[in-house]
């Protein structure tokens, strides 16, 4: 095969693929709006943080992380008092998921839509989707779901 032959093969397939891309309904922006969207709000440099935008992305979710030096004013502003903390704060849809809840729990949450504020992981235990700590074993945590009036009821147990 010729230079000129792979040179006008190159382009069909360069123009093909931009013209599914580019496409009415094909942006590149609704390719990615496929996966449900989270936004985490985290400080700065806060690596386990991280790793849970990572645990997430495995799945159907997209994370944007947000290092923000006002993460207690996110918490505060989202419903979630000292006690229910951890060290991140994260938005999906219409609830706030803090801390490191694993993934299967914030599928559940968005396919029965309780009338909550959201699911929480106080504290970073060890083991936690973002948390493992190689040769130490998981800490047992539970899942909590966070009521309207700020209660909480276990949503699930690790």
């Amino acid at each position: 095969m010729n230079n000129t032959k792979i040179l006008i093969i190159g382009l069909v397939v360069t123009v093909g693929i931009a013209g599914f891309l580019f496409w009415p309904g094909n942006s590149p922006q609704q390719i990615l709006s496929d996966k449900t969207q989270i936004v985490m709000h985290k400080n700065p440099g806060c690596q386990c943080c991280t790793k849970w935008a990572e645990h997430m992305m495995e799945g159907e979710f997209h994370v944007e992380e947000n290092p923000t030096p006002e993460i207690g004013r996110v918490k505060m502003e989202n419903g979630i008092t000292r006690e229910l903390a951890s060290c991140h704060t994260a938005i999906v849809g219409d609830y706030v998921v803090e801390g490191h809840v694993p993934i299967k729990e914030v599928r559940r949450l968005l396919d029965e839509k309780p009338d909550a504020i959201g699911l929480t992981v106080p504290g970073m235990p060890t083991g936690s989707p973002g948390m493992e700590v190689a040769g130490r074993p998981a800490d047992k945590y539970d899942v909590l779901l966070i009521n309207k009036d700020g209660s909480t009821s276990v949503y699930a147990s690790y």
